[in-house]
């Protein structure tokens, strides 16, 4: 529907009607209504008599080249008011979060104590799962995924499209970025990623792992600091079976993983503002989601938009070609 930014300017179009029917006035300095000095009034006559007679009741006929020109004076006067177009009103949702999954892909998560519609799971399998789900519910928020082992590798920068970062989620296997477990790297690589982003406000780090920080050259506290620096929020994850003394001395004798680390995860989570969670089983890991769900809920505030079609470049189109008209005819007629 095509409306009009300052319809009240429609008014001007009658100007030209009035300015043509106002009655002439006579005088000294001829057919002017001009009032300079006071003696002059005594000599100012009003040719009122027969003025609808004269000019409404004439049979004489516009001139072409008035008619242009009133064409000219009302496309002008249309261009002036902005003509538009407005669209459907569009709803978009606010901003959401910019959320980052970092997940461990090494070995140990090859390990089968997990388990679902009574099927044995290894761990990886099972944060595929309920990962997947997360993402799905995260309708209005960008995600991104990092992936680590050995190595920390940035898989998917923050985006909207949750498919292409549900289908890298669902190809990775364990040990594709080595054995050990880098959570310094990959939290170091996370937080270099997210704080770059556009969101300057909502920016949430989950960390997944079952193991301990035994590689890499970037430090938790170094990881910590960054992440207090540019409020960063870290929820940790801890799958599997937590370390204890006899793993601690067979990997000091052996080089063999010592198994979940919480102490170090737990002191992650609250130096950044997050939280720390366990999950012994996949509904255990449903339910973290679910919680982070809660505690970063998203935000259901509706704007909308409207497209908006401007066309007073039409109107001034046309006077112009009608100016150009004008002009023909008026040289012409020389």
């Amino acid at each position: 529907m095509i409306k009009f930014a300052y319809p009240e300017l429609w008014v001007l179009i009658v100007l030209p009607f009035v300015m043509y029917l106002l009655p002439a006035v006579s005088g000294v300095h001829g057919d002017a209504l001009r009032v300079t000095f006071l003696h002059d009034l005594a000599k100012i006559n009003l040719k009122s008599g027969g003025l609808w007679k004269n000019r409404l009741m004439s049979n004489r006929m516009l001139s072409l080249s008035q008619l242009l020109l009133f064409c000219i004076y009302s496309l002008l006067v249309i261009a002036a008011a902005k003509p538009y177009w407005a669209g459907e009103p569009i709803r978009i949702k606010n901003e959401g979060r910019d959320i980052l999954l970092v997940l461990d892909i090494s070995t140990s998560m090859l390990e089968t104590d997990f388990s679902f519609n009574n099927q044995r799971l290894t761990r990886l399998q099972a944060v595929k799962l309920t990962a997947s789900d997360f993402i799905d519910k995260r309708q209005d928020d960008r995600m991104g995924l990092v992936l680590f082992g050995s190595r920390a590798y940035l898989q998917a920068p923050i985006t909207f499209d949750k498919k292409a970062v549900k289908d890298i989620l669902w190809m990775m296997d364990a040990g594709m970025a080595g054995n050990s477990t880098a959570i310094g790297d990959a939290l170091g690589l996370a937080l270099k990623s997210i704080k770059d982003s556009s969101n300057k406000d909502n920016k949430v780090i989950i960390l997944l792992t079952d193991g301990e920080n035994n590689d890499g050259s970037f430090s938790l506290p170094q990881a910590i600091n960054l992440a207090k620096k540019e409020k960063i929020k870290i929820y940790t994850i801890g799958v599997g079976r937590a370390g204890n003394l006899v793993q601690s001395i067979l990997s000091y004798r052996f080089s063999l993983p010592t198994g979940l680390d919480e102490a170090t995860l737990k002191t992650i989570a609250d130096e950044a503002g997050g939280k720390y969670f366990r999950a012994s089983d996949t509904e255990g890991l449903v339910k973290i989601y679910n919680e982070i769900d809660k505690l970063e809920p998203q935000s259901y505030e509706d704007n909308y938009i409207q497209e908006i079609k401007e066309y007073y470049y039409i109107p001034l189109l046309g006077a112009f070609v009608l100016s150009l008209l004008l002009l023909f005819i008026k040289r012409r007629g020389k």
